[in-house]
């Protein structure tokens, strides 16, 4: 008898300690359980080449989001993997996805455009790159923006070299980067209403701005003074070299490039430029627009422009701003301004179509626009100060102790 007990209970002796049944999750460990789940073992048993085949898949999709994060983007044989399995998205199984933050391009080529805000901007670059820690590489070479071949691939190896992220900038026409085997880079440009930018530059060359009036001696020093004082309307009546083509084609060559014929006024050179635009410029931004252009700058290149328009509208920095603004400024008769609007009309046709991208890009980001249908002649106005505030390219000291007391705050 006591050995048929002992059969019955084989984990120890006595009466069964659940009479009434085992409790809810079978027995504790111990208690013999463990056998049913000794049992199974042998279902679960697999093969090497089972093992090889779940090892070789996690590799595969350890290297593709390796890939995706260096990339920015999934590597071609995941969408190839993809396309596959099939076209279901993200958004058809799980409704709209997270908001996206922007990519952070660690090479930025700002090219800017003569007179039109330029010396605003490099302002605010300097503040920014102290606060932000990018690269600001500026140049010291000045008013050469037509380079010869060998210049181009100079500047191009100096600039892929820079220390990045880097945002470099100067007066220069637009670098394929990719024609000499460089990585391109972001473009940003701002431009402006080409008669004003004509004007603001003209009374620039002759009578400098509020930082000193000396400052137009040491810009133009062998410029005779019937020259410095010749009326603008002379000088756009009498169809004088400075008032008239190639030279009042001036916007158009920053966007087109360094071929030849972007020098030359005509079709060719614009469809160039407006095509360099959609392929190859994050932004390029309307003067008369500034603080729209300021946060466009700021939403598409945080890491460069975060907090740009709180530093635009520090009363310390329009102080510094207003010093820019260039004097002795003159508006030309209505007869001379519709002359100087009909030789240059390649220039305001690129105007308007850069400004109805610029429009269509604030409407997405719900900035509201002033667009209008372009006017049958320009409509000129007088810019405020911080309007035509311009560099003196060949004073870069003088900006480094403006600074001093706004990096201090």
């Amino acid at each position: 008898m006591k050995k048929k007990q002992q059969q019955q209970h084989p984990g120890g002796g006595g009466a069964d300690p659940w009479p009434h049944g085992a409790p809810l999750g079978g027995a504790p460990p111990g208690l013999g359980s463990w056998k049913r789940w000794v049992s199974l073992l042998p279902f679960l048993r697999f093969s090497l080449r089972d093992y090889g085949f779940c090892m070789a898949t996690l590799l595969v999709f350890c290297l593709g989001s390796l890939f995706y994060q260096l990339g920015g983007g999934p590597p071609r044989f995941l969408l190839d993997l993809r396309q596959y399995l099939g076209n279901s998205t993200y958004l058809d199984d799980h409704g709209p996805p997270p908001s996206k933050v922007l990519p952070f391009p660690s090479q930025v080529v700002y090219n800017r455009v003569g007179k039109c805000g330029s010396r605003t901007v490099v302002l605010l670059l300097r503040i920014l790159s102290e606060k932000h820690g990018f690269n600001l590489v500026t140049s010291d070479i000045h008013n050469k923006t037509r380079l010869t071949k060998n210049e181009q691939m100079e500047l191009i190896k100096n600039i892929s070299t820079a220390e990045q992220p880097y945002l470099f900038t100067r007066h220069v026409h637009f670098l394929n980067f990719s024609r000499f085997g460089g990585d391109q880079p972001v473009y940003i440009n701002i431009i402006r209403d080409p008669v004003n930018r004509f004007l603001s530059n003209y009374f620039f060359r002759r009578f400098g701005d509020w930082r000193g009036e000396q400052n137009h001696m040491i810009r133009t020093p062998s410029m005779r003074q019937e020259e410095r004082y010749l009326d603008i309307n002379e000088c756009i009546l009498e169809n004088y070299p400075e008032c008239s083509n190639p030279r009042l084609f001036y916007i158009i060559p920053y966007f087109c490039g360094q071929h030849p014929r972007c020098r030359e006024p005509g079709e060719w050179a614009l469809e160039r430029a407006k095509l360099n635009v959609n392929e190859n410029f994050l932004l390029v931004g309307i003067l008369e627009e500034l603080e729209d252009v300021l946060l466009l700058l700021e939403r598409f290149l945080p890491h460069y422009f975060k907090g740009v328009l709180s530093i635009y509208k520090d009363p310390e920095h329009r102080k510094l701003g207003n010093m820019t603004v260039t004097v002795k400024k003159t508006v030309p008769s209505p007869e001379a301004v519709q002359i100087l609007y009909q030789r240059m009309r390649y220039e305001y046709e690129f105007y308007h179509y850069v400004k109805e991208q610029f429009h269509l890009l604030k409407r997405k980001f719900g900035l509201k626009s002033r667009a209008s249908h372009p006017p049958l002649r320009p409509q000129f106005f007088i810019p405020s100060p911080l309007e035509t505030e311009e560099p003196i390219d060949d004073e870069e000291q003088d900006d480094e102790k403006w600074l001093e007391d706004i990096y201090k705050r």
